[in-house]
C-alpha cells in the first residue's frame, strides 16, 4: 500500500514569526507500528521503536535565536531548545516540524526531547538535549559523558532495553576558528574529536543509533549576509574566518568540504558497526548546497535565519528538520546531498515498505537479512 499523504503545508504566524507545520502526515499503519518483539539488532530498528531521543552539539541544537523577533538581535542569546530541528518538542508536527515532532507520530511516548527556553543544565527545559552554545567538536566528549550520566540516573529510562537515538550536529565554531588555529581545528582533529565522543556513547549506551548531521558549507554565510552591514558586524566576532579577507570563498568552501569528508570517514570506516546494538549514520543533506537559499527576486531568504544571519529561525529549523527526516529514510549510498530549503511543499517521506527501518549501512546493502515481524 502506498504512503498516505494528506498534505497541507502550514505557514503560520506565531507572535509574528514565520513557521512551518505539516498537517495530516500518515503512512501505512504497518510502517508506523512498533516491532514485535522489540528488535535486538540496530539494523532492524523501526522509527516507532525509538523510546529515547537525545542530542549533543552547539548553539544550533540549543536553537539560539530560533524564536527571536527579526528586529531583536539580543534574543539570539536565548536558547529556544523546544524549536530545535532535531531535539525540539514544542507544539506538534502540525504547527512546527522537528525530528522529535515527526517521531511523536510513530511513538507518542518518546522521551528526552527539549521544550521551551533554557540552558543545558535546566532539566525541565533541556532534558536530554545536552548541547552547549559555543561548543566545538572537542567539547562533545564532555557532553557525551553528561548524556550517559543523565540517562543512567533518570528513573523513567530503562537504560538497558529501551532504544535510543542520539543526534549530533557540530562544527560551526570549529570552522569559524579554523583559519587562525589550523592545528587544533584541523579536519582530522575534528574527526577524531567526534570519534572520541561516539566511542563514549558506544561503550556506555546499549541499543543506540547515532545520527550525525553533516556540517554545511560556511562560505554560504557570505552570500547570506552580503547585504547586511549589521550581520557582517556581528559575524566579525561570531565567525572570524567567514569575515577574514585573508580567507577566500574557495578556501572556506574547501575547509568545509574537508570537515564533511572527515565526518563521512567515521561511517565508511565501519568502526561503529562492530556490535549488533549500535551504529552511526551520517546524514549528508547539507553537503552540496552551493548557494544561499533565495527568494524569487534573487535576494537571500533571511526568514530562514535568526536576526544574526547565522543561527536558524524557527522556520529555518523546520525546513532543516524536513530534510533530515527524508535523509534518514534514504538508503546509505543514495542519500540526497542537496537540502531543499526553499520549497515548502515537498512531502515528508514514509519508511520504505520493502525496508521499513531507519536506514543504516548494513540494511541499505541487504535489508532482507534484517527483516523482522
Amino acid at each position: 500500500m502506498l504512503p498516505v499523504f494528506a498534505l497541507l503545508i502550514v505557514l503560520s504566524s506565531c507572535a509574528a514569526l514565520k513557521d512551518l507545520g505539516y498537517e495530516d502526515f500518515a503512512c501505512d499503519a504497518d510502517l508506523m507500528r512498533r516491532s514485535k518483539p522489540v528488535p535486538k539488532n540496530v539494523h532492524s530498528l523501526r522509527f516507532a521503536d525509538i523510546d529515547i531521543i537525545a542530542g549533543i552539539g552547539d548553539s544550533i541544537t540549543a536553537a539560539n535565536g530560533a524564536g527571536a523577533d527579526p528586529n531583536d538581535p539580543i534574543a539570539v542569546l536565548i536558547q529556544y531548545r523546544g524549536l530545535a530541528f532535531s531535539m525540539g518538542g514544542d507544539g506538534n508536527l502540525e504547527k512546527h516540524v522537528t525530528l522529535t515532532n515527526i517521531l511523536k507520530k510513530f511513538n507518542p511516548d518518546i522521551f528526552g526531547y527539549s521544550t521551551g527556553t533554557g540552558s543545558a543544565n535546566v532539566w525541565q527545559t533541556a532534558r536530554l538535549n545536552a548541547a552547549v552554545p559555543g561548543a566545538v567538536s572537542g567539547d562533545l566528549i564532555g557532553q557525551a559523558n553528561d548524556l550517559v550520566r543523565r540517562m543512567k540516573e533518570h528513573p523513567d529510562i530503562d537504560f538497558i532495553t529501551q532504544w535510543k537515538l542520539v543526534h549530533i550536529f557540530i562544527g560551526g565554531n570549529d570552522l569559524c576558528a579554523w583559519c587562525d588555529h589550523q592545528d587544533t581545528e584541523a579536519p582530522e582533529q575534528f574527526r577524531d574529536n567526534i570519534r572520541a565522543a561516539v566511542q563514549i556513547l558506544q561503550e556506555n549506551l546499549p541499543r543506540t543509533i547515532v545520527v550525525l548531521t553533516g556540517i554545511l558549507d560556511f562560505s554560504l554565510l557570505r552570500r547570506v549576509d552580503v547585504n547586511s552591514r549589521f550581520c557582517k558586524a556581528l559575524h566579525t566576532d561570531e565567525c572570524p574566518c567567514e569575515m577574514s579577507s585573508k580567507v577566500s570563498d574557495e578556501a572556506l568552501r574547501n575547509a568545509s568540504l574537508s570537515y564533511m569528508q572527515r565526518e563521512q570517514e567515521l561511517e565508511d570506516s565501519g568502526e561503529f558497526d562492530t556490535v549488533d546494538d549500535f551504529t552511526l549514520v551520517v546524514q549528508p543533506f547539507f553537503e552540496d548546497i552551493s548557494d544561499a537559499p533565495r527568494l524569487p527576486n534573487g535576494d537571500p531568504d533571511l526568514s530562514l535565519f535568526a536576526p544574526d544571519c547565522f543561527h536558524f529561525s524557527q522556520y529555518g529549523h523546520a525546513m532543516v528538520a524536513k530534510n533530515l527526516w527524508n535523509n534518514m529514510n534514504e538508503p546509505v549510498g543514495s542519500k540526497s546531498r542537496v537540502a531543499d530549503l526553499t520549497n515548502t511543499e515537498f512531502p515528508l517521506k514514509c519508511p520504505d515498505a520493502a525496508c521499513p527501518f531507519i536506514r543504516t549501512t548494513k540494511n541499505s546493502k541487504d535489508c532482507t537479512a534484517f527483516k523482522t515481524n
